[in-house]
């Protein structure tokens, strides 16, 4: 079996995949200073939970976007399953990065767009909602252009609560009825969720003037579902497209 991990700033998502079929897969709070043997705990729990056992990993493939967890990723792979971790990175994804410094572009991003680009065979705008949401742009041919990178949705809400101090901390589970908040909380989640859908509209009309032919767009990361039901610019949402990037990337390693 294979065990992938995706590490971005706020959530590290585990998956197990038995040959192309992912088993089960779950998330967890990412936590810089948390130890290998911690780490080991927590997995353990998980693979117990879904049934599975660490001596049926043969591989382990990483894409960590927090570099004080790669120690801690290195030693435990070491430790608890016997074997070193692959690494994602430019040198190691098959896709050409026209980035005028390939080694900027973050690990998750290029994992991203290899599944996505293996999919659809076309050229792409991938919009991916974690703690920033990006906007990773891929041509035709399947070579890596660039994009851009925004606060997410999360941080900007904390960043209201934390910095405006008569607004509350509000959930973004599902926007108002009424763009036009009838209360603080319904008004901050107006402007935080159609806002943003006006964020990603907005920027997809713009990237789409610099891409010939027109790509297609589509949404991961964990409000991705959310805020296609309020944007008129993506297409198609793919809930484990970075756990997919990784599976088809451990392909050649």
């Amino acid at each position: 079996m294979l065990l992938v991990l995706d590490v971005g700033n706020t959530h590290t998502v585990v998956g197990v995949f038995r040959e192309n079929v992912l088993v089960c897969h779950w998330r967890l709070h990412t936590e810089p200073k948390r130890t290998e043997d911690e780490l080991h705990m927590h997995m353990d729990w998980f693979f117990k939970k879904n049934g599975l056992q660490f001596s049926g990993i043969r591989k382990t493939v990483i894409s960590c976007v927090v570099p004080p967890m790669i120690q801690t990723l290195d030693s435990y792979c070491r430790r608890y399953l016997n074997h070193p971790p692959h690494w994602i990175g430019p040198g190691v994804v098959d896709m050409p990065i026209c980035y005028r410094n390939p080694g900027e572009v973050g690990a998750d991003r290029l994992v991203n767009a290899v599944a996505a680009y293996d999919k659809y065979q076309t050229g792409l705008i991938i919009i991916d909602f974690g703690t920033a949401t990006t906007f990773d742009c891929i041509s035709e041919k399947g070579e890596y252009l660039g994009g851009a990178i925004c606060p997410g949705i999360g941080i900007s809400a904390e960043a209201l609560f934390q910095r405006a101090s008569k607004l509350p901390r509000v959930e973004l589970f599902d926007p108002p009825a009424s763009v036009i908040g009838r209360e603080t909380a319904e008004s901050m989640k107006s402007g935080l969720l159609y806002g943003y859908a006006e964020l990603v509209d907005g920027m997809v009309r713009r990237i789409k003037k610099e891409m010939d032919p027109l790509p297609q767009v589509i949404a991961t990361g964990g409000l991705a579902s959310l805020i296609a039901k309020l944007s008129t610019a993506i297409e198609a949402v793919e809930p484990e497209l970075t756990l997919e990037g990784l599976r088809l990337i451990s392909l050649k390693l």
